[in-house]
């Protein structure tokens, strides 16, 4: 929930004249604080006709003056005005028609009554009618909620004001003088009489509000849905008739803006672009995306697509973006956009930020790729800042600078922050507490987030957040968008007899054409020889990545042999691998030059001197970023982060190719069956990072192995399960040493090896596999148990939730012997909670335990001494640390006949680490279990 006014809030902000509303309020809100015979009530003379009077008084001086209230003041003033009209409104109907209301008496006859009735001082009981009525929080138009449902809440509060009425009556001296059937009636009159009446005014005076006050018609979302409309044109227009756009800034704020126009600009700022295609422009070819918006509380699971097939649809993407934008919610908790890659959540924050560059707001954007992870949210818009401006710039005074303008700090790809190695699963949270510092020192501020769907269960989400969900495109934007590519390449293409991707051609192609990046790669790729129209069966995507680098590659060499293609995408698959291994998006020529030849330089341990006579120095750096697909960010980047989960699983792929076809070449040779097979390039490949890092990796793999036939995937598993019976002895020599684009220990480099051996063999066997098949010997649980936790141990918070995600598994038990099957359609992820605890759980299993946790120390079914002993295995066998285990032995040790000896064990247990003793001493006192204990236990020690 957000904080709005009430209705004592609004006549503060609006700056109420009428000196005995202002008191009757300030004396309500002094007997909340001190008790109502030191709040002054001897010579409070106002009773409840006199208020309503007041009330309906002020609430029609506001609906006149509108237009007065608004003008000359900033955006952030104004938006506070607004809100507070709006409670002025809904207290001032409800006052009006409770005065109409046909009951057993008038308000006069309530003030006439006498002083003391039932005991209770009538100035109290007044007091607390007034705190109820005038001093509680008040409903608040929201973009994200139609008009039907605010008047709901309206409607709510106006029967708890009735309830508060019936209960002020039934204290006072006139309810002694009403008839049996009247007090039995009394309570339904009020609650059926008043509030109808009281709604019927209330939007009277709310359409009078909008017709004064754009806002709250485009908070509201009361237009029918727009018609199709590119890069958000409509925002600047909504934007233009709230307040004139802005001139005469000064010169730091003028550069902010004019950094943020990038309408002009291509649809994608990408390297060299393909000679026989134009780019639509951002500002003609983004088209304005569709949304689902909710309220993301705690138990809200917004990273699995499914949850938000329920969440309500917004009719009017640009009414809602200004409508946030012009709420009190904006300067109170950040707006979270999620997507899936390629949705354009980063095209989303380009064109809106370009939109309110002429506007009251002054747009900021933070691409979190490219700011330093670990600082806080005010250096991370200062390093953003002075990227773009070319000078250091201080934040404080530039929102100072800008002159009332409200400054909107657009967040684009906090999923770089998640899985980048850093734990900052509370960086929402950070964002939060930014904005209530910044309101607290004047300077409010609005706050969008961007990220992957998919990274989207590993935050906390912070009170009051509000979500969107980007949406695919339907068919009528895909055939809009096409329209415009059209529009811009008929001309070229006709030079070579081509014709322009039709729409009925791209649809084939399912969801892959309803994502906007995908849809433009559809495009291109069918721009070379207009193969898509050609060929009318459908595409998947690591296909469609794959044919568009090797046509472009061919087309920009003048055509190649396959072989030369090959090495050109070793050449890109090396990028990205050295940026996963690195865990950045963004790479520097130096870090290219050292590692680039390392790999594709045959993978001699001493490739050459380039100072030596003869030899040519290799630019490496510009020979693999001079494409189409690499832009320039301090340093160099994919034109977008699933083209290197692409390429890395290409280049994988590429090694266990290479794998097969030296152990094929090898043959029937005596010796081929005695010598080690060469696995260089694929140790080379997979032992820097786990490949589940990045999700997408994976299923990369899983469409690349589609296409290989059944004979040579069963080679292949065969051969990766010899690999990983032995991946963890020593070789004593191996090719591509000198590629080391992050310096790990052999330790990690050998369980992430082993990790994604593991993972290539589920990936590649057409079957579940059963761990027994791939670890030979009859101790082969202890060797997976062994292999698990030193994959838990080393492969980092990233690898290890990707590798547990990616990789499912479940225990069997066949013929009285026990063994772990892994794939399988039937569970996702670890789908055994059991296995998911023996070897480490992610953040998607986390409520799973909490509930088998929770229900062990709630339970009753199971005898004490049992549930203790899960406990405990849990506890002490995998370390179980979490709030639920802390809330279970504290329930444990309150239930009635508890055992608290046989618990003694246990706790001593938890307190072991000393590393979170302090933290787990409190939790464990805050759940029940007395510190005396405690004490009585570490000393035990």
């Amino acid at each position: 929930m957000i904080e709005t006014p009430s209705y004592a809030d609004a006549l503060r902000i609006l700056g109420c004249k009428d000196a005995r509303l202002v008191k009757v309020v300030g004396f309500a809100a002094a007997a909340a604080r001190t008790g109502w015979a030191l709040a002054g009530a001897g010579q409070l003379a106002t009773g409840l006709t006199d208020m309503r009077n007041s009330i309906v008084g002020y609430g029609e001086d506001v609906v006149r003056r509108m237009p007065e209230l608004k003008s000359g003041v900033d955006r952030y003033t104004r938006t506070q005005r607004l809100a507070s009209a709006h409670a002025v409104i809904v207290i001032s109907a409800y006052f009006e028609a409770l005065g109409e209301a046909k009951l057993p008496f008038t308000l006069d006859q309530l003030d006439r009554g006498g002083k003391i009735s039932h005991g209770v001082p009538t100035a109290e009981r007044f007091a607390r009618l007034v705190a109820s009525l005038l001093l509680e929080r008040l409903p608040t138009p929201e973009p994200h909620l139609p008009y039907s449902e605010t008047r709901l809440a309206v409607e709510r509060a106006y029967q708890r004001m009735s309830e508060a009425m019936a209960g002020y009556v039934g204290g006072l001296s006139v309810w002694d003088d009403l008839t049996v059937d009247d007090q039995l009636l009394l309570p339904r009159m009020l609650a059926e009489g008043p509030p109808a009446r009281a709604l019927r005014i209330y939007d009277e005076d709310y359409r009078s509000l909008a017709l004064d006050s754009h806002e709250f018609g485009v908070r509201s979302l009361v237009t029918e849905k727009p018609a199709p409309a590119t890069a958000l044109s409509r925002v600047a227009w909504l934007l233009a008739e709230l307040a004139p756009p802005r001139v005469g800034d000064r010169p730091m704020i003028h550069q902010a803006r004019m950094a943020a126009n990038a309408l002009d600009q291509p649809l994608l700022h990408a390297g060299k672009l393909p000679e026989d295609v134009w780019l639509p422009l951002l500002g003609e070819g983004y088209l304005s995306p569709r949304f689902r918006v909710a309220e993301l509380t705690r138990d809200a699971t917004p990273a699995q697509l499914d949850w938000w097939e329920d969440r309500r649809p917004v009719p009017d993407t640009e009414a809602f973006l200004v409508g946030h934008l012009t709420s009190l919610r904006a300067t109170q908790a950040p707006l979270l956009v999620l997507g899936e890659p390629g949705s354009g959540k980063t095209k989303l924050t380009e064109v809106l930020a370009a939109r309110l560059a002429r506007s009251e707001f002054l747009p900021i954007r933070v691409e979190l790729a490219g700011v330093s992870a670990r600082a806080g949210v005010t250096a991370q818009v200062e390093q953003a800042l002075g990227t773009v401006l070319g000078t250091v710039v201080d934040y404080a005074e530039l929102v100072t600078a800008a002159d009332g303008a409200m400054p909107v700090i657009l967040l684009d790809g906090f999923d770089e922050l998640v899985q980048g190695g850093v734990d900052r699963h509370d960086y929402l949270e950070r964002v939060q507490e930014f904005q209530a510092r910044e309101a607290e020192l004047g300077r409010p501020v609005a706050v969008i987030v961007t990220g992957r769907t998919v990274v989207a269960d590993r935050i906390r989400f912070p009170k009051g957040l509000l979500g969107l969900q980007l949406q695919p495109f339907d068919d009528d934007q895909v055939r809009q968008w096409l329209t415009i590519w059209d529009r811009r390449n008929r001309g070229l293409l006709a030079r070579r007899d081509l014709k322009p991707l039709p729409a009925e051609a791209a649809l084939v192609h399912g969801e892959m054409a309803r994502q906007p990046l995908l849809l433009l790669l559809l495009a291109l790729y069918d721009a070379g020889s207009n193969a898509l129209q050609r060929d009318h069966g459908p595409l998947g995507r690591a296909r469609l990545y794959e044919v568009l680098l090797r046509d472009y590659t061919e087309r920009e060499t003048g055509g190649v042999r396959r072989v030369a293609i090959d090495q050109e995408l070793v050449l890109l698959g090396a990028v990205a691998l050295s940026m996963l291994a690195g865990g950045r998006q963004v790479i520097t020529d130096e870090a290219l030059n050292r590692d680039l030849p390392a790999l594709c330089q045959g993978g001699e341990d001493d490739p050459g001197d380039p100072d030596q006579p003869g030899e040519a120095r290799v630019d490496w750096a510009r020979k693999a970023t001079e494409r189409f697909f690499f832009v320039r960010r301090n340093g160099h980047a994919f034109l977008h982060a699933t083209f290197g989960e692409f390429l890395v699983a290409w280049l994988t792929m590429y090694a266990l190719r290479d794998l097969d076809r030296r152990r094929r070449l090898a043959g029937d040779e005596p010796l081929a069956l005695v010598q080690a097979v060469d696995d260089d390039l694929l140790y080379a490949v997979t032992s820097h990072s786990c490949l589940a890092e990045r999700g997408p990796t994976v299923g990369f793999i899983l469409e690349l192995l589609d296409e290989v036939p059944s004979a040579v995937r069963e080679r292949c598993v065969e051969l990766l399960a010899g690999l990983l019976r032995r991946s963890l002895h020593e070789r004593p020599r191996r090719h591509f040493i000198g590629f080391r684009p992050v310096r790990h220990t052999m330790t990690r480099r050998l369980a992430a090896y082993s990790a994604n051996l593991t993972l290539l063999i589920v990936c590649a066997s057409e079957q579940p596999v059963r761990v027994s098949s791939i670890l030979s010997g009859p101790d082969h649980l202890e060797q997976w148990s062994s292999l698990s936790h030193l994959w838990k141990g080393q492969l980092g918070q990233e690898g290890w939730t990707g590798l547990v995600t990616a990789l499912s598994a479940h225990r069997v038990l066949e013929d009285g012997k026990e063994d772990v099957v892994l794939g399988g359609a039937e569970t996702g992820g670890m789908g055994d909670v059991v296995v998911a605890v023996a070897t480490g759980h992610s953040a998607r299993h986390r409520r799973l335990l909490d509930l088998l946790v929770a229900a062990l120390g709630e339970g009753r079914f199971l005898p004490y001494r049992d549930r203790l002993a899960i406990l405990d295995e849990l506890v002490r066998t995998v370390a179980v640390r979490s709030p639920a285990m802390h809330r279970a032995l504290g329930a444990m040790w309150t239930e009635d006949g508890a055992d608290h000896t046989e618990l003694r064990p246990l706790l001593r247990a938890m307190l072991a680490d000393p590393a979170d003793r302090v933290g787990t001493w409190e939790q464990l006192v805050k759940a029940g279990v007395p510190e005396t204990a405690l004490w009585e236990i570490q000393g035990l020690d």
